[in-house]
């Protein structure tokens, strides 16, 4: 007799999707109105005002949703695969997340290392923020966010991994 197949824990949400993806798209333009406003850009001027504040000023509430949204997948999937949180088995978890972004995680933090130790304008780890090793051990460590808070802002390029140190803390 076949065994039962064991339910996905995979299974998609589309309205799940949808409030990532506009999540996504909030922070997106909300970094774009921020780039336009640091060169200078009166990006306000060219629309109306609710329209201008509906596109680029929802990145905070934005990056709440995606963290709630975030939460919510991880924990389903986690009863699904598990049966309960209480059977939650750590190491198959973190097995599985690690599988999950170690991989461009890691790719990423080539790409930074590589143009930091070319002197890329944009790039280089200030000596005042800290190290080229001691921000790949904070991204590697999930700290990101606590190092920055204490060291200050790495490069621009850097700051994508505080909110991966966020969801991994969680």
């Amino acid at each position: 007799m076949p065994q039962a197949e064991a339910p996905s824990a995979t299974q998609r949400f589309d309205g799940v999707d949808v409030l990532r993806g506009i999540s996504i798209a909030a922070v997106v333009l909300h970094h774009f109105y921020l780039r336009m406003l640091f060169s200078g850009h009166a990006l306000r001027s060219v629309m109306p005002a609710t329209l201008f504040r509906l596109l680029y000023v929802n990145g905070g509430n934005a990056v709440t949703v995606f963290f709630a949204v975030s939460g919510f997948l991880i924990t389903y999937i986690s009863l699904r695969r598990f049966g309960s949180l209480a059977d939650l088995k750590p190491r198959i978890f973190y097995r599985i997340r690690f599988a999950r972004i170690a991989p461009l995680l890691l790719a990423l933090l080539v790409v930074l290392s590589v143009l930091h130790l070319l002197h890329v304008d944009g790039f280089v780890i200030s000596p005042k923020r800290g190290t080229l090793l001691r921000a790949l051990t904070a991204a590697l460590t999930f700290h990101l966010n606590w190092f920055e808070a204490s060291h200050g802002y790495l490069p621009a390029n850097w700051d994508v991994l505080w909110s991966l140190s966020i969801e991994e803390m969680f």
